[in-house]
């Protein structure tokens, strides 16, 4: 009997507990060159109201880039790269950004040239500057070698 009560709470336990997920991928068009690109303009999403526009112009700004950001459609017309983002959020005692996707995007025609993606689940959660750092980096990773492009995923 005591055998069965310890499966059984060991079972519940196990049922119970979170399991982490990690997921970050990073994808370029092997036929473009970001080393080309000086002038990138964020688009803010939508819904977004936390600024994450802002933190993604910083970053790619501390890469080297000339960056400004803003509203759907106003580009300058000299925007070399236009980055677009989704991101979505969970709770889980408090608020924190389970997914973050970010689209590098020729100004011309809209098409992608260029993504990213980050998912972490609460416990492997991280920062919205540490996320935007990491899809970033798989993005700028996967241009730097574009016959390997970038995906790791952890799970526990």
């Amino acid at each position: 009997m005591k055998l069965v009560s310890r499966l059984v709470l060991v079972l519940v336990f196990v049922s119970l507990s979170g399991c982490a997920i990690n997921r970050a991928t990073g994808n370029f068009d092997p036929g473009m060159d970001i080393t080309q690109a000086d002038v990138f303009y964020v688009e803010r999403f939508g819904p977004d109201n936390r600024g994450l526009e802002k933190i993604i112009a910083d970053n790619l700004s501390l890469r080297g880039h000339t960056v400004s950001f803003g509203e759907e459609g106003l580009a300058p017309d000299d925007t070399t790269v236009l980055v677009t983002y989704v991101d979505k959020w969970m709770w889980d005692i408090t608020m924190y950004m389970i997914e973050l996707t970010i689209t590098f995007r020729d100004p011309a025609t809209g098409a992608a040239i260029g993504s990213g993606n980050s998912y972490h689940t609460s416990l492997t959660r991280l920062s919205p500057e540490e996320m935007i750092e990491e899809v970033l980096g798989n993005i700028f990773d996967a241009d730097a070698e574009p016959e390997e492009q970038f995906a790791s995923a952890e799970t526990g």
